[in-house]
């Protein structure tokens, strides 16, 4: 296999691992402990309150990378056809909005001074996710006939 396929493949694990680590940790005052959120507290949380919004956020956050990450491997088999790519495509753009939501609430939080917000490690991976996806998938293909 070629290194961009293994490349792929691995987003198969690494999703999952982002969205299960800490996104950012966020606390009312810097004197408490500061709780930490990643996607899926994020979704649990936002289940709880807002069942719509869970769902949309689920759909840009998990559905959208993953079955993208799927599509890409089935085109790089040959088992999908590379027509599909702008369908693909637009599924990375939506998993993209995702970090800009995130990113613009950290803004905010950090805009009130209300409380303390701090990125962690778990953001970097989905964002390096994320745009590592979207390389793969503007990234030449053999044609199918080769």
């Amino acid at each position: 296999m070629r290194a961009p396929v293994i490349l792929n493949l691995s987003l198969l694990i690494l999703f999952p691992v982002a969205w299960f680590a800490p996104l950012l940790r966020a606390g009312l005052l810097p004197l408490f402990g500061l709780s930490e959120i990643s996607v899926i507290t994020g979704l649990q949380s936002l289940w709880e309150t807002d069942a719509a919004l869970a769902l949309l956020v689920a759909l840009l956050a998990l559905v959208a990378p993953y079955a993208k990450v799927v599509g890409l491997a089935l085109i790089d088999l040959r088992l999908l056809s590379p027509r599909a790519l702008p369908a693909l495509r637009v599924m990375g753009r939506l998993a993209m909005a995702d970090i800009f939501l995130i990113a613009l609430y950290i803004v905010l939080a950090k805009g009130t001074g209300i409380g303390t917000v701090e990125t962690a490690w778990g953001l970097w991976l989905f964002t390096a996710c994320v745009i590592l996806s979207l390389v793969l998938a503007h990234r030449p293909r053999p044609s199918r006939h080769t």
